[in-house]
């Protein structure tokens, strides 16, 4: 029987924090992540990389969450890493993909957050762009770095595509804070979203999935979003 309150794990880092007299790493998700989980009548658990095999976890989720972080380790798309990437985790990186084809196996609803788009396509044998300023010319995907604020833009979302039923328009106005994309498509993907202008590639969907959907912005910063919300109710229902 189908939980009340469906229980979504957010995937997370282990990085440096401080809090009272402590400076120690610590699990690590933004609190509007699990703010917006909650909004929408779920159960927030944290779910830090681990050392059980996926299954174990997510035997007691119903719903899944990608979040936002740093650059993916290229060597697993089989690229040698750009100059401006970020330092990878390689140990999230493995448990991430990890999570994401354990949740797509088993039909489990999923939703991937920028990063998270990123892993979500890599994991099925996707590559990326790793550095859009490069290729476009322009910072307009992050034009202001540590902030959404002055980082929106518009996508052009596929008409009947799950993406375009979440967001309720094919238009829709976005928070951005990026500097790689999804290049060639991963196995079982299609891809449904792309950046107004730039053609950006900004939503991939899995078709034979339920609910399995990537997209590059940043819907937990905008409080109207209704995308993670849909991510509950798709669990509540699954």
């Amino acid at each position: 029987m189908p939980r009340g309150y469906p229980v979504i794990g957010i995937a997370c880092a282990m990085l440096p924090a401080r809090w009272g007299p402590w400076d120690q790493p610590a699990a690590v998700v933004g609190a509007d992540y699990v703010r917006q989980v909650q909004a929408a009548g779920g159960v927030a658990v944290v779910v830090p990389p681990q050392a059980c095999p996926p299954h174990a976890v997510l035997d007691l989720l119903d719903g899944l969450l990608l979040t936002g972080g740093n650059d993916l380790e290229s060597s697993l798309y089989g690229a040698p890493a750009h100059p401006e990437a970020e330092a990878p985790d390689p140990e999230r990186d493995a448990w991430e993909a990890a999570l994401v084809l354990g949740a797509m196996e088993r039909d489990m609803p999923f939703l991937g957050i920028c990063r998270g788009m990123q892993v979500m396509n890599v994991a099925r044998g996707g590559t990326l762009t790793q550095h859009l300023p490069e290729s476009l010319g322009t910072t307009d995907h992050r034009r202001r770095t540590g902030t959404f604020e002055g980082n929106d833009h518009l996508v052009d979302l596929q008409e009947g595509s799950l993406a375009a039923r979440v967001a309720g328009e094919v238009v829709h106005s976005v928070p951005s804070h990026h500097h790689q994309a999804v290049d060639a498509l991963g196995e079982g993907l299609v891809l449904t979203g792309r950046s107004s202008g730039d053609g950006v590639p900004e939503a991939i969907e899995a078709p034979a999935c339920r609910f399995a959907l990537g997209v590059q912005w940043h819907p937990e910063a905008d409080p109207t979003s209704p995308l993670i919300a849909a991510l509950v109710d798709a669990a509540r229902g699954a």
